[in-house]
C-alpha cells in the first residue's frame, strides 16, 4: 500500500510542482517523498522511477498530440530514432524515471535503518 501512495505522491505532487518550478522539481519531490515514506531503498527507487516515468511519458505524449507529432517526429529523426515518436516518449521517460529513482533512492537512505523497512 505505501508503494502505491509513494507512486500517486510523487506523480501528483511532481505535476504540481511542475506547474510553477523548474523540470528538476521532480527530483526534489521524490527525495522528499522517498525521506518521508518509510520503504526499502530498491522500493523507494521503484517508486519513484515509476511514479516519474508515468508522469514524464503521459505529459510528453499530451504534447505529442497537441502538434500531431511533428515536433517529436523531427526530434527523433535528429537523434537517429527513425521518425519514432514513440519511441522518443519511452527514451524522455525513461530518462525522467532515472533521475526521480535515483532522487527518492537518496530520500530514503538518509532515513535510519531501522526505519527503511
Amino acid at each position: 500500500m505505501k508503494f502505491l501512495l509513494a507512486i500517486l505522491l510523487t506523480g501528483t505532487i511532481a505535476f504540481l510542482a511542475g506547474l510553477r518550478m523548474e523540470w528538476w522539481s521532480i527530483a526534489v519531490v521524490a527525495f522528499l517523498v522517498g525521506l518521508l515514506l518509510p520503504q526499502a531503498i530498491f522500493r523507494s527507487f521503484l517508486a519513484g522511477f515509476v511514479g516519474i516515468f508515468i508522469l514524464w511519458a503521459v505529459l510528453a505524449f499530451w504534447v505529442d498530440n497537441a502538434n500531431a507529432g511533428a515536433l517529436s517526429g523531427e526530434i527523433a529523426e535528429l537523434f537517429k530514432l527513425g521518425n519514432s515518436s514513440v519511441l522518443l516518449i519511452l527514451i524522455t521517460a525513461f530518462i525522467g524515471g532515472i533521475v526521480g529513482g535515483f532522487a527518492a533512492m537518496a530520500g530514503s537512505s538518509l532515513r535510519p535503518f531501522k526505519l527503511r523497512r
